[in-house]
């Protein structure tokens, strides 16, 4: 019985072991890019085969844009609130929520304009075709979803 029980303790060691090192070593370049200098942005250096200077370069246009980007977005949310403020008080199409509807839409052009302007400036960082693939990437969830009305 004691020879038994431990056998079945050894085995659940070494069965424990096994799986924390299989887990440690499967998971580590994931550590690796938590640590590294723009971590939101790591999985952009592996899907796009980026250098370090690429990297570098994408990481300063990244923090240069997300100011700009976070005060559009408090912007945008602002008008929004108005908007939904307006359509909480009348169920016709007023004059008000026609001009907070234009608003609302040339902010989010302004904001998509800016975008735009920001993902041509990280593809130009890259190498050609790994910039190419990157607007494509970009393009597919950004600027061109398919919201078609009917049925497929």
């Amino acid at each position: 019985m004691k020879r038994t029980l431990s056998i079945l303790i050894l085995g659940l060691f070494v069965a424990l072991s096994a799986y924390c090192g299989f887990y440690f070593l499967g998971t580590a370049p994931d550590r690796d890019l938590l640590h590294s200098q723009a971590p939101e942005l790591a999985w952009l250096k592996m899907e796009f085969n980026l250098s370090d200077a690429e990297m570098t370069r994408i990481s300063d246009l990244h923090s240069a844009y997300r100011p700009q980007c976070m005060e559009m977005c408090r912007r945008i949310d602002a008008k929004n609130a108005e908007l939904k403020d307006l359509l909480a008080k009348s169920n016709t199409l007023t004059p008000d929520i026609e001009k907070k509807l234009t608003e609302a839409a040339e902010l989010r052009l302004e904001c998509q304009k800016a975008m735009l302007k920001h993902f041509l400036e990280v593809s130009q960082t890259m190498p050609p075709e790994e910039g190419k693939r990157y607007l494509a990437w970009v393009q597919e969830r950004t600027f061109l979803p398919d919201y078609a009305m009917q049925e497929k």
